[in-house]
């Protein structure tokens, strides 16, 4: 035991039975003398004494370093509670009391390394939502920043020359309409993607013809894609679904197809609700392939811009919340086919 050092429990309890013993035992002696016993007897009694302290206080040292040795394998716990899941839980115990302080400590040790993983998941998710909220802050001043400029600039030039030509006013005004519904476009895909991420966002079923629906989406496209050809081979399909958000998966994806093709667009739908969106575009790259449906992505090489990141994301969610899902096949240079599927009779 180190000099003015705090002492071990087998230490402390052995230095206070040797104490108790030693003053027992010339206490026994003082008393024989005073009652002026023989002195062969005497020896015989204290050899006698003598034996039975050393015995009493192998016991209760032997005891001591048991308890020392379950004290132990607690305090272990304690300072290896980051790694506790490697602990023995099943070491034996000599006392009961003991051995259900062990079990209420690793509950306790369990409930708490389970605190601090939920504790360490939330940060991560918090992490990348500030990190998402960042890019998209990033995305939405790139996307909103070139129609603006575009109206700015157009306006600016009617403002300062009032001799424009008619037929160039007209063309310029038409220019700040178009970025107009642009930027009236892009901040409805924020407010539906703002709903989808909040949870506010539910399905209104009702039936409806979808290959009626495809036809007045083509028609709608045509407005802003005067000079693009949409085919459209279908047949009436009655499906029951969110009308208002089937819309918006079919307009995103035949405006997305028409952005990066210069061909007909061919939009094929079955008699079981299987929807395929072709076009004989700039098609994507494998590396591109699996990322284009998730939020704020944007492909380092320019040859698709999935609109901040958020259009494909949002028919993804739209999709999943029917029940289906969004097939993409697709090769560079050829093309692409995104394919759907609305069951007649949905169950989702």
């Amino acid at each position: 035991m180190k000099l003015f050092g705090k002492p071990h429990l087998t230490e402390y309890v052995l230095a206070r039975v040797v104490t108790v013993a030693i003053v027992l035992f010339v206490s026994l002696y003082i008393a024989m003398l005073l009652l002026e016993i023989e002195s062969k007897t005497i020896l015989i009694a204290l050899a006698f004494v003598a034996f039975a302290f050393t015995l009493f206080i192998y016991i209760i040292w032997r005891g001591a370093r048991r308890m020392e040795k379950e004290l132990n394998i607690l305090n272990r716990y304690l300072r290896d509670i980051d790694s506790l899941d490697k602990v023995e839980y099943r070491a034996r115990f000599f006392t009961k009391e003991f051995e259900q302080i062990n079990k209420n400590l690793i509950r306790v040790l369990r409930k708490a390394k389970k605190r601090e993983d939920i504790k360490q998941r939330y940060n991560t998710k918090l992490k990348l939502k500030n990190r998402q909220r960042a890019d998209m802050l990033s995305a939405i001043t790139h996307e909103f920043r070139n129609p603006i400029a575009a109206i700015m600039g157009y306006a600016q030039t009617l403002q300062d020359d009032r001799d424009i030509p008619p037929a160039l006013r007209e063309k310029f005004l038409e220019k700040i309409y178009n970025n107009g519904n642009k930027i009236e476009s892009l901040l409805g895909r924020l407010m539906l993607w703002n709903k989808f991420e909040s949870g506010e966002a539910t399905l209104h079923k009702s039936r409806f013809d979808l290959c009626a629906l495809t036809k007045e989406v083509k028609r709608s496209l045509l407005e802003k894609y005067k000079t693009r050809e949409i085919v459209v081979s279908c047949t009436p399909c009655s499906v029951e679904a969110d009308r208002t958000l089937i819309e918006v998966v079919l307009k995103n994806l035949i405006e997305n197809a028409l952005k990066y093709s210069k061909e007909a667009v061919e939009i094929t739908i079955e008699n079981n609700g299987y929807v395929s969106v072709r076009d004989h575009g700039v098609g994507i790259s494998k590396s591109d392939l699996e990322k284009v449906t998730k939020k704020f992505y944007r492909s380092g090489t320019h040859n698709w811009d999935n609109s901040m990141g958020l259009g494909l994301s949002i028919v993804k969610t739209i999709l999943k919340l029917h029940g289906s899902s969004l097939d993409i096949e697709s090769r560079l240079g050829e093309g692409s086919t995104f394919s759907f599927a609305i069951s007649p009779k949905s169950d989702a």
